[in-house]
């Protein structure tokens, strides 16, 4: 049986409906009730602080901007246990394989080079490898590790096949990329030449946008599993941004 509103004196904590229908009880005795829109399960007149949609909303913003994870705690005024919970559920659930618009095979040039980051501390190195499209500006390739021929290699997979197949990649002068980029197609330059002035530039983004990059910070990543998870959060995030302007 659904409960009206005026009898419950509430409404859903997470997202507003005003239509129950009950279901059991807390172990203090205390009625339970369930959202029939969302699902939700909550007790009436409840202590406990429930999080909104729209301050999810504002959270998954903020993680797109240099802000750490204490600031966000303090701007939306959620508990620093909930907040941790949260953004390490949402980062585990973030895809690592780049989406970009289709190509067509023909010329294509990308520029790749490798940002440096660390995790826990500063001797812990994790290299960010990327490719960018010169003509879009999509990142169409990434990988995260250590700055070897293999991650360069795994850098080389990321990218979608019509790249792999027909681009002229520039890139630094760093040995890795030899054995890896078809010889035909690789271009090393120096970085005065400005073949690689976008990738270079969206490195800064990079330091700009994510707390966790910034060289000199208090934001550094405890887990690896998150240091990737942000990453790619922001990667689709830029990427959708292009591919809105496109």
């Amino acid at each position: 049986m659904v409960l009206p509103f005026e009898k419950l004196e509430d409404s859903c904590p997470n997202c507003g409906s005003k239509q129950f229908t009950k279901n059991g009880s807390i172990m203090r005795k205390k009625p339970k009730y369930g959202c029939q829109k969302c699902g939700h399960q909550f007790v009436k007149n409840s202590t406990k602080i429930w999080v909104t949609q729209e301050q999810k909303n504002l959270i998954d913003k903020l993680l797109l901007e240099r802000i750490s994870l204490r600031g966000i705690k303090r701007v939306v005024g959620v508990s620093w246990r909930w907040l941790q919970n949260y953004v390490n559920k949402k980062f585990e659930q973030i895809p690592r394989q780049v989406k970009v618009s289709d190509k067509p095979k023909g010329k294509l040039t990308i520029e790749c080079d490798e940002l440096w980051s660390f995790v826990d501390r500063k001797n812990n190195k994790y290299w960010i490898w990327l490719a960018l499209d010169r003509k879009t500006r999509e990142i169409v390739g990434c990988y995260i590790g250590d700055r070897s021929r293999s991650s360069a290699k795994k850098l080389w997979a990321s990218l979608p096949p019509v790249y792999c197949q027909c681009a002229v990649a520039y890139t630094d002068f760093w040995e890795a990329y030899d054995t890896v980029i078809p010889a035909l197609r690789h271009r090393p330059v120096y970085k005065d030449s400005g073949e690689t002035n976008h990738i270079e530039r969206l490195n800064n983004t990079f330091r700009q946008r994510i707390s966790r990059l910034v060289r000199e910070t208090l934001s550094f990543s405890k887990k690896v599993e998150n240091h990737i998870g942000a990453i790619w959060y922001f990667i689709h995030h830029y990427n959708a941004q292009i591919a809105n302007s496109l």
